[in-house]
């Protein structure tokens, strides 16, 4: 029997791939979308490296390899630049966020995970400081560019563009919170910190629920390592999450809705971790979980819908209550 779309996405974005036959699989779809969806660099590597007898068309496996060494080489100029940028800032706080921290922390290789752009979050009173601080680096703004995500300032050298956030939660208590349980990203300079793990899970979860899940697919990847404590790795984020602070600020973050919704999807497609996502749930009526199902989980785990949703406003509203 031919390997679905589904199947071989969950093989191929797999840290442990299972060893199948996959010389029938959608091979001409799933090369165009893995690249647009930022999974290619992992395919790649589980093609060469774990399912070398895998059956795969060497056209595949080249221009799949193609991808996975230039996001190598992309990621390392991005990240040792952001560090020259950031590494003598002292007495300030600048958490880093999503690709460019979780290629180290989630990912078993830094060229698993591109970083396509950078974000970091900053105190609201920072936000012009930390910007007029890296026109030394000549990162500079950028007024045509839009954020979905609605980042204060964009920033841009030319190469790489540079979100910066004064806001997350939209609760100045709760966005202080997400600064005080921060940890020392050292490695980056001594004003450089990380997400703790919940703050990390939850705020992935909102992030996606606010642009109605309308992200590459890699973006779910994160969330399901972030789900699942980053078992692959032996790091800071390699630990179960403990739920009852998850759910605890999903309340407070009044951001319920979207955790299940992201939730949800992660057991739709990801059979391994349905145990670990189905312990964080919060406990929502039986009505919104139908709609919620219904309306974003089926559509979005559809890996073969080739159209964006309808009515995204009042999807939107929906996942953020």
């Amino acid at each position: 029997m031919a390997v679905s779309m589904l199947e071989l996405v969950q093989v191929l974005s797999s840290f442990e791939p299972p060893r199948v036959d996959l010389r029938d699989a959608p091979w001409e779809r799933f090369t165009d979308w893995s690249i647009a969806q930022g999974l290619a660099p992992l395919a790649a590597y589980n093609l060469e490296y774990r399912l070398a007898n895998a059956r795969v068309p060497e056209w595949v496996r080249d221009r799949l390899l193609s991808i996975y060494q230039g996001t190598a080489n992309d990621n390392v100029m991005k990240l040792v630049n952001f560090k020259r940028a950031v590494d003598e800032l002292e007495g300030r706080r600048v958490v880093l966020l999503g690709a460019a921290t979780f290629a180290e922390v989630l990912y078993p290789h830094v060229a698993f995970r591109p970083v396509i752009d950078l974000r970091v979050f900053v105190p609201r009173g920072d936000v012009d400081a930390f910007a007029n601080y890296l026109r030394r680096s000549e990162f500079r703004p950028d007024t045509a560019s839009v954020d979905p995500h609605k980042a204060d300032r964009i920033l841009t050298d030319t190469r790489t563009f540079l979100f910066v956030h004064g806001a997350l939660v939209g609760d100045l208590a709760e966005d202080e919170g997400l600064l005080t349980r921060a940890t020392p990203l050292k490695v980056y300079g001594p004003s450089l910190r990380r997400l703790e793990l919940e703050d990390a899970l939850l705020l992935q979860a909102l992030l996606l629920a606010r642009v109605g899940f309308e992200v590459p697919f890699i973006e779910l990847v994160d969330l399901r390592e972030l789900v699942l404590g980053a078992p692959s790795m032996g790091g800071v984020y390699s630990r179960a999450p403990d739920v009852d602070t998850v759910l605890r600020r999903a309340k407070a973050w009044k951001g319920e809705r979207g955790l299940y919704a992201a939730l949800s999807l992660i057991e739709r497609l990801f059979p391994h971790a349905r145990d670990a996502a189905a312990r964080l749930k919060p406990s929502l009526s039986l009505p919104v979980r139908e709609l919620i199902d219904r309306v974003v989980v089926a559509p979005v785990a559809d890996l073969e819908r080739t159209h964006a949703f309808r009515g995204e406003e009042a999807l939107r509203a929906l996942l953020t209550g």
